[in-house]
């Protein structure tokens, strides 16, 4: 393949600074990315096909360079960059890690991430996307392929951001990519927009938590030919939830459709609720039905927040609404009884506190500022009697702790309050924990 950038050569921004071309790294339908090197680190160059790069791309990359990157989680256009000798231009943007994998990934089970590290992954794209839009900003291609996660850390990276665009300013050039587009850009009764944006990050969510899509169930597995008039009535003008607790006529069929079966039942009722409303409400009345990011960033916290681990080892999740009823939560995996751990409610959040557990800077601000390396407090055991739970202090506040005898005492930044003596935790910013055994 000829590249229409080599390795050595020279692109220079419109603020002078020189990027060296290093290798050829993969292309897209609208250009080519390549690794270069300036200013002594390594950045991705991203330059586009001719027939790609119009007037109207490069009006759009010059006003997203100007307007910036919502938050650090986007490889957001840097710099314009030329080549006197080549026709059109290009840009630069930070380097995708190697830790980083695709969603894809995840579908084809080729990375695992625990349920812990996904829900930190979705809670963090759910807030990235978020920022985007109090910015004015729409996406319009909220899919697999633009969102990156490190499946040990949950960290998440969103690329292909060169197709932002004003919501004012929507145009029929990104539409959004099949499956995961609403029902009314594939009608095409719409043009990308927020909304829009909220029916697709949804869809994404279901595939991260379901592997699966959320409309193709019995309907999908009865298509003799997948053509685009049976896309368009699957997920235009015909969809069906596979979950819809009205309509049955859609359900994901044994041996078919696996996956979405058994994930469904793993989660607590309140998070199913979620994607319910999201795929009945939200279908038609999308205005009013779609759950908009802090919705769903409650959903998520409060999902991270319910993990139980089993003395099989296995994730599973307490679910508040069965507790109530009486029932014993059984592990999905083991299928024994699940011993509950101590928890601690903190606002409207129930933390369960298994070993490790961290408080949140998230946990105690009202805004919910979503950053996990703002530990507050870390779950650990007594070195001396090992079955002993604590709660250590990483703040640099010290917590005024009421203990079950009656007294307070005051907890400082490395020191640790037994779980088992702890009553009340009042972690400073008028944010109180009520420890339960």
């Amino acid at each position: 393949m000829a590249y229409k950038l080599r390795r050595g050569q020279v692109v220079r921004s419109h603020t002078g600074k020189s990027y060296v071309i290093k290798e050829f790294l993969g292309s897209g339908g609208q250009g080519e990315v390549f690794k270069a090197h300036t200013s002594g680190k390594d950045y991705a160059v991203k330059w586009y096909y001719p027939h790609s790069a119009t007037e109207n791309q490069l009006e759009l990359i010059k006003k997203l360079i100007a307007i910036g990157p919502p938050n650090d989680k986007f490889l957001w256009p840097m710099e314009l960059l030329s080549d006197e000798r080549i026709n059109g231009f290009g840009y630069s943007m930070k380097l995708r890690d190697k830790h980083y994998k695709g969603i894809v990934d995840l579908m084809k089970r080729k990375i695992e991430p625990s349920f812990y590290t996904l829900t930190v992954s979705a809670i963090q794209m759910v807030d990235s996307f978020e920022k985007l839009h109090l910015k004015g900003l729409c996406y319009r291609d909220i899919s697999f392929g633009n969102v990156f996660i490190n499946d040990k850390l949950g960290d998440i990276l969103i690329c292909d951001n060169d197709n932002v665009t004003s919501e004012r300013h929507a145009d029929k050039s990104i539409l959004g990519t099949p499956r995961f587009m609403a029902p009314e850009i594939v009608r095409g009764d719409s043009l990308p927009n927020v909304q829009s944006d909220l029916f697709s990050l949804s869809v994404l969510l279901f595939y991260m938590f379901m592997v699966h899509h959320p409309l193709e169930g019995k309907q999908e597995a009865s298509i003799k030919c997948f053509d685009l008039p049976a896309m368009k009535k699957l997920y235009g003008t015909h969809p069906v939830f596979i979950f819809d607790p009205i309509n049955s006529s859609n359900r994901p069929v044994s041996g078919m459709h696996d996956n979405a079966i058994v994930f469904w039942d793993i989660y607590p009722q309140s998070f199913k609720d979620a994607f319910v409303k999201s795929f009945t409400k939200g279908l038609s009345k999308y205005k009013g039905g779609r759950l908009i990011e802090s919705e769903w960033k409650e959903h998520l916290i409060a999902l991270k927040n319910s993990i139980v681990k089993c003395n099989c080892g296995a994730e599973n999740f307490y679910d508040i609404n069965l507790m109530r009823t009486g029932k014993q939560k059984m592990c999905w995996a083991c299928k024994k009884p699940l011993n509950i751990p101590a928890r601690i409610k903190i606002g409207h959040d129930i933390v369960i506190l298994n070993d490790h557990t961290k408080i949140f800077g998230h946990h105690i601000d009202r805004e919910r500022t979503i950053n996990f390396r703002n530990v507050i407090g870390q779950v650990v055991r007594n070195p001396k009697q090992r079955d002993l739970l604590g709660l250590r202090n990483h703040s640099d506040t010290p917590w005024s702790v009421k203990l079950k005898d009656g007294r307070s005492v005051s907890i400082s930044k490395g020191s640790t309050v037994g779980l088992d003596r702890a009553e009340e935790i009042h972690f400073g910013n008028n944010a109180i924990g009520f420890v339960r055994a």
